[in-house]
């Protein structure tokens, strides 16, 4: 894990403006949209009542915010174990042509928080601890304040499991591919642990809560 930090960081320090796509606020809303429109209107296959769509625009204006107000970066958005292969020098990256210019915790967000592996609160702060000391060494314009670097790393991180709640089930309708499914409990764990950590995010907690009742009424998986 830490070659993959020091390997992320090294990138980092490699960015500038205009040579990737900007992760603007446009891409970041069409991204969690994915959610409302696949998993709610698809998947539990109602609309969205006008108080559950209070709480998600609420909750996107602010990850948006938060996202938009972060130092931006080069960005590979899945930089995920599944995409690093061991080799001299550790380790090599696969899936890159997704990259783009945005907020600098979304990479480390991505690692930590994964699709198909769950690391213990405990490693994944230790984690986060290296990369942020690491990366102001090496001169990148992280917050000096670590409590608000893990909480933009964390509403970075919630931003992504939003999306990932849509792309599973339009991956499995759209596309033919269920298997991704079996995944969808980790990431509604990773977003009801950031929901509920921090007051401004509780609705969308309770909104989780709500979904995830009506599924199960229904006889579907979340």
């Amino acid at each position: 894990m830490r070659a993959a930090i020091d390997l992320l960081i090294r990138f980092q320090q490699t960015a500038r403006e205009g040579v990737l796509p900007p992760f603007d606020e446009a891409f970041l809303r069409r991204e969690m949209e994915l959610m409302p429109e696949w998993f709610i209107g698809r998947h539990l296959g109602r609309e969205v009542a006008a108080s559950e769509r209070k709480v998600l625009d609420d909750t996107f204006t602010l990850l948006v915010q938060s996202a938009l107000a972060q130092p931006r970066t080069f960005m590979l958005r899945d930089y995920m174990p599944r995409n690093l292969m061991v080799c001299e020098p550790n380790p090599s990256v696969l899936d890159f042509q997704d990259a783009v210019y945005g907020p600098i915790t979304y990479d480390m967000a991505s690692l930590l928080r994964d699709a198909f592996i769950s690391w213990e609160e405990e490693f994944e702060l230790d984690c986060v601890a290296y990369y942020w000391e690491r990366a102001r060494k090496a001169g990148l314009p992280v917050d000096a304040d670590f409590g608000e670097f893990y909480r933009q790393l964390e509403w970075m991180g919630l931003q992504r499991h939003i999306k990932v709640l849509g792309l599973f089930y339009r991956i499995h309708y759209r596309d033919g591919k269920p298997r991704y499914l079996a995944d969808l409990r980790r990431f509604i764990g990773y977003a009801r642990r950031v929901a509920e950590r921090y007051a401004l995010l509780w609705p969308f907690a309770r909104l989780l809560d709500s979904l995830e009742g009506r599924a199960a009424e229904v006889g579907y998986t979340f």
